[in-house]
């Protein structure tokens, strides 16, 4: 059978080589990525402080060994510079590369932080190992950190790095944490619950510059003030990448447009993970990829199959504040409703029927996040 090509070694390509080759053990694969292949897990990168794990005991096999137990070319440090549609291969700084099939797992990356100043050096993103690494080296000696975003890996960060003593700063556009994903009651238990910890918050606020102050940076925000800091880690959200694909004449929107057997508008090239969007939807959780990369592994192997995303809850790493949530679909009309119980939090998001749609969970009451798995619309059938 003809090669397949896939680009990109994060969780989303190895999930789909290791599931591919249950079903083919034979078919020639190549994996592509322009850091070292690593084989680690993403999500562990915002709680592997307190862990007390190190950056290299993240990774659990290195390209080496993922290649021999994959059957497997990984070529690693090698960046896809273009897509060769018409003669069906890759440009790259490493020569041509053909392809039979391709799948796209780029990823996504972080979105600028877009600061001015002398203190820019002094801030940090973290999207890959390599990223994480140098964070850690830069906090070696360093207690204060600022973080720019209240989002999912801004909270995750600021729980993580206040649970190992260092004092945390956040700074978020936001009126509370995760705004965009649960009502103002579970966002506000969820700052409370990492301030208990140490967290400082600015809410309705944007940083406009990192400043050299003496051995650290101080941020300026859009009201004048100073948040005085060693360094600061840039969490304020991921953008899908999708350069690649446009310029390969690729159907694009948010994510590369796939359909439901993951393929885009070239039918022989596919796109998962953080980089895609699925009925248009992007959704850059594990349980999703791992949905996509169990479809995809059927479809290459020449099976019939198509996404299906049951409901699926995301647990925050939060443990300061535990908080569990499936947000509702985006624009449908509705409400929530809270109760409030001697475990937690208990936020149901009903439509104008009373349907329950979405459901946000927070302490004790996240226990019962499989419960109402089942009681949620299935996102995807």
């Amino acid at each position: 059978m003809s090669p397949i090509v896939i680009i990109g070694s994060g969780l989303a390509g190895y999930s789909l080589a290791r599931l591919l080759r249950k079903r083919d053990g034979e078919t020639a694969l190549t994996l592509i990525t322009a850091d070292g292949g690593q084989v680690y897990a993403k999500p562990n990168l915002s709680n592997a402080l307190a862990q007390r794990r190190e950056p290299e005991q993240l990774a659990s096999e290195s390209a080496e060994q993922a290649a021999v137990r994959l059957n497997a070319t990984i070529l690693s440090h090698t960046r896809v510079t273009a897509i060769d549609r018409a003669g069906k291969r890759l440009l790259s700084d490493s020569g041509e590369i053909p392809y039979g099939r391709l799948v796209l797992a780029l990823g996504a990356d972080p979105i600028p932080h877009g600061l001015a100043g002398d203190g820019v050096e002094r801030v940090y993103a973290v999207n890959d190992l390599d990223d994480y690494a140098r964070f850690r080296a830069a906090l070696v000696g360093n207690k204060r950190v600022a973080i720019i975003g209240g989002g999912l890996i801004g909270c995750e960060f600021a729980n993580d790095l206040a649970a190992t003593g260092h004092a945390v700063e956040v700074v978020h556009l936001g009126p509370w944490p995760l705004e965009r994903l649960v009502p103002e009651t579970v966002g506000q238990a969820l700052a409370a619950g990492l301030a208990e910890r140490g967290v400082t918050w600015h809410f309705g606020r944007t940083a406009q510059r990192a400043e050299v102050a003496g051995d650290g940076v101080a941020l300026v925000l859009d009201d004048g003030r100073r948040v005085e800091a060693d360094l600061v880690l840039s969490a304020i959200g991921l953008r899908s990448r999708t350069a690649m694909a446009q310029a390969a004449g690729l159907a694009v929107n948010r994510g590369i447009v796939v359909d439901r057997q993951l393929r885009s508008s070239d039918p022989d090239i596919h796109a998962m993970g953080d980089c895609a969007e699925v009925a248009g939807l992007v959704l850059p959780y594990v349980q999703p990829l791992l949905a996509q990369a169990r479809t995809l592994a059927a479809v290459l192997a020449g099976d019939a199959a198509h996404v299906d995303y049951p409901a699926m809850p995301v647990v925050v790493k939060t443990p300061a504040s535990p908080l569990v949530v499936a947000p509702p679909p985006i624009g449908v009309a509705g409400a929530w409703d809270i109760e409030r119980t001697g475990k937690g939090l208990i936020a149901r998001y009903l439509d104008l029927e009373g349907r329950l749609l979405g459901v946000a969970l927070s302490g004790g009451e996240t226990e019962q996040r499989l419960q109402f798995a089942q009681q949620l619309p299935v996102m995807l059938a």
